[in-house]
């Protein structure tokens, strides 16, 4: 069934901007196709809580997890109506969830300041073409939000993957320092990491090596 474009959350700014209570909406959706990657062995899923028994809980560079209930709103556990709240409009946001396929997620941040943030988001979908599609879209979407050079197949990573650096943040982007973010479909998940560090190098450092963690988790789709 075709699906027309409809706009939708950039979850990749929770992190940037440093508040996880602000995800701004930016871009449109497209139909959902695309070619996730494959994923770990295990069984899947079948509850927010079970999802975030397999999420990371430390990163490559050892920041101190923030503790979920102590951000607004709180990380850990997300269900449909919890993503949808982050759009100007999350009637028609539930809507475009449930075009994917949108079962629930799981999010998880760690920092030390506004100049070290990591965060990472793995939800979960009813196939592999909705994972595959919302994890392109947010990457489209954060790369125009932020202007981001935006590489939608980069060779060091699985096929499904983009990646986005911003190297010098512009006035009013939210960011606080260079930043890269990488969203993935893998098997019936869309996988998001995001990190501002003290260069784009290290940024690029930081989201590769906890995103190889984190499909390494992951249960085949």
């Amino acid at each position: 069934m075709s699906r027309g474009r409809r706009p939708r959350p950039d979850r990749g700014a929770v992190l940037l901007a440093l508040l996880p209570c602000l995800l701004v909406l930016t871009g449109c959706t497209r139909a959902v196709d695309g070619t996730p990657t494959a994923a770990g062995p295990g069984p899947l899923p079948s509850s927010a809580e079970e999802l975030g028994e397999l999420v990371v809980t430390d990163v490559a560079s050892g920041l101190p997890r923030l503790p979920d209930d102590e951000l607004e709103p709180p990380a850990g556990r997300k269900e449909a109506a919890d993503v949808a709240a982050y759009a100007d409009d999350p009637e028609r946001e539930r809507e475009v969830l449930e075009d994917y396929g949108y079962r629930f997620g799981w999010e998880r941040f760690w920092g030390e300041g506004p100049a070290a943030m990591t965060g990472v988001f793995v939800d979960q979908f009813d196939t592999r073409a909705g994972a595959g599609a919302y994890a392109a879209d947010l990457a489209r979407n954060d790369a125009e939000h932020y202007g981001a050079d935006l590489d939608e197949q980069p060779l060091d990573l699985p096929g499904g993957c983009r990646l986005l650096s911003v190297e010098d943040p512009g006035p009013g982007s939210g960011l606080t320092g260079p930043a890269a973010l990488v969203w993935c479909g893998s098997g019936v998940f869309s996988v998001g990491v995001t990190a501002v560090a003290a260069s784009v190098d290290d940024a690029e450092d930081e989201v590769r090596a906890v995103l190889a963690e984190q499909l390494d988790r992951l249960p085949p789709a």
